[in-house]
């Protein structure tokens, strides 16, 4: 499949029955969304790998890549399209040889010589942040809109934005050359994730042509 970071969702299923985690997913890839990845802190393999294959088969009823958070293992046992690798997490040239030529493997990146190494080891594309203050249990730092565009100048794979962005405040990326923007919450907490994802996507055309 092809990789297209326009609007990148993160799943957080804290708080939902399988049920609803699952109806949610499916509604915001009928809104827009064009990259998927499954992150599950919590769970054990057995469980990240059920609920990552369910994921997985209405991922493909859409055409859209999904990627497994950190777990290799897991994303080799059910074939994923790839994997997003932080920078505690495995290296990146080790997740490529692992997974090989073809899969996609995203990396995080804070500052430009981060990068530049996750670029040169194989990384697919980059996610750099956060831009904002973020509601889910992930530790971050905050990335200045003057970073972001440093990186984005300096490698030439895709590079998204995350972290706290939502359909009003992409205005900070203005004339920032990001390839997509990457949501947890915006999607994951809205009462309707199909129109969430569709106010992304315009957010983000709107941004495009500023």
């Amino acid at each position: 499949m092809r990789l297209d970071p326009t609007l990148y969702l993160v799943t957080d299923s804290t708080g939902l029955s399988e049920e609803a985690f699952l109806s949610k997913v499916e509604a915001a890839l009928q809104g827009g969304v064009t990259l998927l990845q499954i992150r599950e802190k919590e769970r054990s393999t057995r469980e990240y790998l059920k609920l990552a294959q369910q994921v997985h088969t209405i991922a493909q009823r859409y055409h859209v890549p999904l990627l497994v958070d950190d777990r290799v293992d897991v994303a080799l046992a059910m074939d994923a399209e790839g994997v997003h690798v932080g920078q505690s997490d495995m290296p990146v040239w080790l997740a490529r040889k692992l997974l090989g030529p073809h899969k996609i493997v995203g990396a995080t990146a804070k500052t430009v010589p981060q990068a530049l190494e996750a670029y040169e080891q194989g990384a697919s594309y980059l996610g750099v942040g956060a831009i904002y203050p973020t509601t889910t249990k992930v530790v971050t730092v905050i990335t200045a809109p003057e970073t972001l565009r440093d990186i984005c100048r300096s490698v030439p794979i895709p590079v998204n934005a995350i972290g706290g962005l939502n359909a009003g405040n992409l205005s900070v990326l203005k004339g920032i050359d990001i390839q997509g923007i990457c949501v947890v919450s915006a999607i994951m907490k809205a009462p309707d994730p199909r129109q969430a994802a569709q106010e992304l996507r315009q957010a983000f055309s709107a941004l495009r042509e500023m």
